[in-house]
Order: C-alpha cells, then sequence, then structure tokens
C-alpha cells in the first residue's frame, strides 16, 4: 500500500510537529490509543470524567490539533473525545477504507466500544462532519446529538480537484496557494498561536497525500429519518461545497436542522464553540439525563 504521506522525512517532520501541539493542549488531558479493525486510533480526552460524552471528527488531512482553540469551552460541560481520523495527519492508522461502504461506521463501532460509550454526541467538520453524519444514519442510536460544520455528503461538492492536483505539482508556492483557498490566509494581525497553527497546516499540505475520493451523497429517505437534535454551520463564500444548496435541502429534508449560515464565511469557520456549546447544552437538557 502506497504510503499516505510524500516521504519518511515528511511524515517525520508532520509528526514531530504534532507533537509539540499535543504537549500544549490547553486543558488536562489524556492521550489514548484504541485498537480497531482498521488500525490503532489515537485520541485526545479532556474534560469532567462522567460528564455527557461529545466526540470531535477533524476535517481531511488533519488532526485533533485542529480544536485547541475551542476544547478549552467544551470541557466544563462534556468529556471530548478529539479523534485523529484513520488516513490523516494523526497518529491514527493510514487506512483509507472506501467511503462508498460501512467501513468508516465499522470503525466507529470500534472507537466507541474502545472509550467505552454506548452514546455521545458528535461534532464534525468537512471530512469529519460526513464521517459523523454516516454514523448517525447508520447507528442513530448511538447519537445523542450531532454538530455538522462545512459537511460533505448533502450536495455534490464543487469539482475544486484538478486545480488542487495541478497546484499541488508546482512545489511550496501551489501548496500554499491551496491551502489558501480552502482555508483562506492567515491574518497580518493573527495570533503567534495561530500562525504557528497555520505554519503546521502548511506542513501537513506539503507532505500528506490528499484524499481524492468524492463524498457519497445521502439519500432524501436517510436524511429524513434524522430525528436527533442538528446544528449545521456553513459558509456562505466556501470554495469547496455550494452551502446555499446544503441549506435547501437540508430545510426540505431535515426540518428540525437548526442551520447557521454565514454569508462571508469560507470553508473553515473559526470561532464558532460558543454557538457549538450553547447548542450541546440546549441539546442535552432536551434529551435529560
Amino acid at each position: 500500500m502506497r504510503s499516505i504521506y510524500r516521504s519518511e522525512e515528511g511524515e517525520r517532520a508532520v509528526r514531530e510537529r504534532y507533537q509539540e501541539f499535543l504537549q500544549h493542549w490547553p486543558v488536562p488531558n489524556q492521550h489514548l490509543r484504541l485498537a480497531t479493525r482498521e488500525g490503532e486510533t489515537f485520541v485526545v480526552a479532556s474534560g469532567v470524567q462522567n460528564a455527557p460524552a461529545l466526540v470531535l471528527l477533524h476535517g481531511a488531512s488533519g488532526d485533533a490539533a485542529m480544536w485547541m482553540g475551542d476544547i478549552a469551552q467544551w470541557t466544563n460541560h462534556f468529556r471530548v473525545y478529539a479523534v485523529d481520523v484513520i488516513g490523516d495527519a494523526g497518529w491514527s492508522a493510514p487506512s483509507r477504507p472506501p467511503l462508498d461502504s460501512d467501513a468508516h461506521a465499522l470503525w466507529l463501532d470500534d472507537v466507541m466500544r474502545g472509550l467505552r460509550l454506548e452514546r455521545a454526541s458528535f461534532a464534525g467538520v468537512s471530512n469529519g462532519a460526513w464521517l459523523a453524519l454516516d454514523y448517525a444514519i447508520r447507528r442513530p442510536g448511538c447519537v445523542d446529538s450531532l454538530v455538522l460544520l462545512a459537511p460533505g455528503g448533502i450536495v455534490p461538492s464543487k469539482n475544486i480537484l484538478p486545480k488542487a492536483l495541478l497546484l499541488l505539482l508546482l512545489g511550496n508556492w501551489g501548496a500554499r496557494k491551496l491551502r489558501e483557498m480552502i482555508l483562506g490566509r492567515t491574518p497580518e494581525n493573527a495570533s503567534p498561536a495561530h500562525k504557528a497553527f497555520a505554519d503546521f497546516l502548511a506542513l501537513i499540505f506539503r507532505n500528506l497525500r490528499p484524499r481524492t475520493k468524492r463524498h457519497p451523497i445521502f439519500t432524501d429517505e436517510a436524511l429524513q429519518a434524522l430525528r436527533m437534535p442538528l446544528l449545521v454551520i456553513l459558509g456562505g463564500n466556501d470554495p469547496v461545497l455550494p452551502s446555499a444548496k446544503i441549506k435547501e435541502r437540508l430545510q426540505r429534508h431535515v426540518p428540525h436542522a437548526e442551520i447557521r449560515y454565514l454569508a462571508e464565511a469560507g470553508h473553515h469557520i473559526p470561532g464558532q464553540a460558543a454557538a457549538v456549546l450553547d447548542f450541546l447544552c440546549r441539546a442535552h437538557v432536551t434529551l435529560g439525563p
């Protein structure tokens, strides 16, 4: 099987940088390594031990470090498990099973079993949102509530793959342009922590082979069957997803979903931790103990 990294040196550089970020996790935490059918899965666990469980699934090519700016707002209310998705830049196995199968749901079954959870709320970004939604559709009894930021699988994504592959052929300049296209530019007045994370993303983009498979689209019947509380956050200027069409389809088939449509936001939608916490707390009160 071809490595998900372009070189051993690149893999080592990404892993070493990730280790540095994990050492600065903003709240007390535990590092868990779970055995699954797809190989070992790494999880950062934070928060009150007996609080309701919240499982976090990061976006494609990322790792649990993407949650470091949000995690402190959630851990006073939830036991939070930031999962390194298989096949991405974290410490989980490099496995990338087919999306048009139940392989990822079975993997998450193993993760839930390893965490000793029967139920949890799930929050995901982009590919992580697709994984969370796929799991909620296949295992509705395991999902208390669902938060999806820029989710795939609702409508077909925009076809940026040819442009992305071309940019990746142009070395560091092309990788930077691709990163800026998807995640936006780092502000000039960004904090040192923000700039450090942007540099980490640049390192990942240079060295990790991107996923190239498009997300399967969920059927009308699958969406209509969703009953758990659902928050969807969309950016109106998303270069990857046609957010207005996502909003329209969800309103038609999942009318109880709360949709937060931010007209000026792109695919990366920062600053949503408080809105997510408010939704999760309200959902938990509705669900009861």
